[in-house]
C-alpha cells in the first residue's frame, strides 16, 4: 500500500502492515494453550505480552533509526554488543539463531494445525495429518520462491477477512445466550498451572505479537520513520490487543480451562471448540472459523518461512554460513537455497505432531531470547551513538529495556519451578548446535582471509 507521493509508506500503510502481521494464527490456536494453563487470567497474559512486545517494538524502532541502512535481528546486536567485531558477530549470531527457530517453530506449529482444523471440519481428512502438514509447508515454500509477497493484495484481503471473522465470532458469542460469566471464576486458580499460571503463559502469548517489528526492519521504505514508525506501532498494537481481549473474553464465557483439561484435543482449537459446543445453533459459524483459521495458519507459514530464509541469507553474507545460503534467484530476487533449506526443516519438524507442545515452548523461549538481546542491544547502542541525529528514542530511557529484560526472565521462573527441565535441555542442545556452526563458520572465514593475505 503506497500513500505518499515519494512512493514510500506513510502512517496508514505502515499500520496496515503491522496489523496484518499480528492478526494471524496465534489467536486461533495458542489462545487455547494459555486458557488451559492460566484460566481466565490468560487475559492478563496476553495484555502483559502485548506490553512487552510493544516495548520491544519501540526499541527496535530506535535501533532501526540508529542503523537505518542495515536493519535486522543479526545486525543490531553485531554492531552494538561486544568489545570487538568478532564478539559482536557472536551476539548477532545468537540473536539470529534464536530468531530462526522461533520462525521455524511458528511455521511448523501452523502447518500441524492446518491439518487439525481441516480434520475436524472434514472428517475424511482426519487420517492424513502429517501429509497435509507437509503439503502446506511445501505450498508456502513454493509461494515464497516465486515471490508472492507477504504484504501483497492477497494478504491484505485475508487480513480484512480474518478481522471480520473474529468480530462475527465475538458478536455471536455475546448475543447467543450461551455466554456465561460464571465460567470466568475463579480468575487466577482455575488454570492447570495454578495461581501463577498466567506468568508462564506470557511467552506463549508473545508469539502472537512478534510481527510488531516488521516495519522497523524495513525502515528504508518508510516516510519520516522517526515519527511514522512509533505511531504505527502504537496504533497497531492497541487495535490488535482490543480485538484479542474481546476474543478471549468471548471464548472464556463458552469454554473454560476445566473443559480444555477434560478435552485436551480441543486445546489448540479453542474458538472451534466454543462454536462447536455452545454455538451449535449457528451452523455456518463452525466451518467459517475453520476456514478462517486455515487461511490464518497458511499466512503465518508464508511469512515466517520467508523471514527464516532472510535470516539465513544475512548469516551467510556475514561469513558464518556458506555463501550458498545467500544465493538469490535472478527472477524473484529471493534467497532460493535458503528457502529450500527452511522448507525442508519446517516440513521435518511438522512431521512430528506429538511434539507440538515442545515445539511451541521452545519457539516461545527462543523468541524471548531475541527480545532479551534486543533490550541489551538498545542500552549498548545508545552508549555507542550518544550524538546520533534524527533518531527516535524509546521513552523511559534505559529503564524501559531493563524492565523489559527483567519481565522476560521472570516469565520463565514458573516454568523452571514446575519442572521445565526438558525444555531447557532441548534449548541447551539447540544453542550448542548454533555455537558449533558459528565457530566452524568463523574459523573457515578466518582461514580464507589468511590465505588471501598470503596470496
Amino acid at each position: 500500500m503506497k500513500d505518499t507521493q515519494e512512493g514510500k509508506l506513510g502512517l496508514v500503510g505502515s499500520t496496515s502492515i503491522l496489523i496484518g502481521g499480528m492478526i494471524g494464527s496465534a489467536i486461533f490456536s495458542l489462545s487455547g494453550v494459555t486458557i488451559l494453563n492460566a484460566g481466565p487470567a490468560a487475559i492478563l497474559s496476553w495484555i502483559i505480552a502485548a506490553i512487552i512486545l510493544y516495548a520491544y517494538g519501540l526499541q527496535t524502532t530506535e535501533l532501526s533509526t540508529i542503523y537505518p541502512h542495515s536493519g535486522g535481528i543479526f545486525v543490531f546486536p553485531a554492531k552494538s554488543l561486544g568489545k570487538t567485531e568478532k564478539q559482536g558477530k557472536l551476539w548477532g549470531w545468537i540473536s539470529a539463531w534464536s530468531y530462526l527457530f522461533g520462525c521455524v517453530a511458528g511455521a511448523a506449529f501452523s502447518a500441524i494445525y492446518v491439518s487439525i482444523y481441516l480434520g475436524v471440519s472434514f472428517p475424511a481428512l482426519g487420517g492424513y495429518q502429517v501429509p497435509i502438514a507437509i503439503a502446506a509447508v511445501l505450498f508456502c515454500g513454493w509461494l515464497n520462491v516465486i515471490k508472492v509477497g507477504a504484504m501483497g493484495k492477497i494478504t491484505t484481503v485475508l487480513t480484512v477477512g480474518l478481522g471480520a471473522t473474529m468480530l462475527i465470532f465475538i458478536y455471536s458469542a455475546f448475543t447467543s445466550g450461551s455466554w456465561d460469566a460464571s465460567l470466568m471464576t475463579p480468575f487466577f486458580e482455575q488454570g492447570a498451572e495454578g495461581t501463577f499460571g498466567f506468568m508462564g503463559a506470557i511467552p506463549v502469548a508473545m508469539v502472537a505479537f512478534g510481527s510488531i517489528v516488521a516495519v522497523s526492519f524495513m525502515v528504508g521504505e518508510i516516510k519520516d520513520p522517526k515519527k511514522t514508525v512509533p505511531k504505527a506501532v502504537t496504533i497497531a498494537m492497541l487495535s490488535v490487543v482490543v480485538l484479542y481481549v474481546l476474543i478471549l473474553v468471548a471464548t472464556l464465557g463458552l469454554v473454560n480451562s476445566s473443559f480444555l483439561q477434560a478435552n485436551p484435543g480441543m486445546t489448540f482449537i479453542p474458538m472451534y471448540a466454543a462454536a462447536f459446543t455452545k454455538l451449535a445453533g449457528i451452523p455456518w459459524l463452525v466451518p467459517l472459523i475453520s476456514i478462517s483459521a486455515v487461511l490464518a495458519l497458511l499466512t503465518t507459514i508464508l511469512v515466517v518461512m520467508g523471514l527464516s530464509a532472510l535470516a539465513l541469507k544475512a548469516s551467510a553474507e556475514s561469513g558464518i554460513l556458506p555463501k550458498w545460503f545467500a544465493k538469490t534467484s535472478k527472477k524473484s530476487n529471493m534467497p532460493v537455497n535458503a528457502q529450500l533449506v527452511v522448507t525442508l526443516v519446517v516440513g521435518l519438524v511438522a512431521s512430528f505432531p506429538d511434539f507440538t507442545n515442545l515445539i511451541v515452548s521452545l519457539g516461545a523461549l527462543c523468541n524471548a531470547v531475541v527480545v532479551a538481546i534486543v533490550c541489551l542491544t538498545v542500552v549498548a547502542a545508545r552508549k555507542k551513538n550518544p550524538d546520533a541525529e534524527n533518531v527516535f528514542r524509546a521513552p523511559g530511557g534505559d529503564a524501559l529495556p531493563i524492565v523489559t529484560f527483567i519481565v522476560i526472565i521472570a516469565a520463565y521462573i514458573p516454568g523452571i519451578i514446575s519442572g521445565g527441565g526438558t525444555l531447557w535441555a532441548w534449548t541447551g542442545g539447540y544453542f550448542l548446535i548454533g555455537l558449533a556452526i558459528y565457530f566452524l563458520g568463523t574459523r573457515k572465514e578466518e582461514s580464507m582471509l589468511q590465505e588471501e593475505k598470503k596470496a
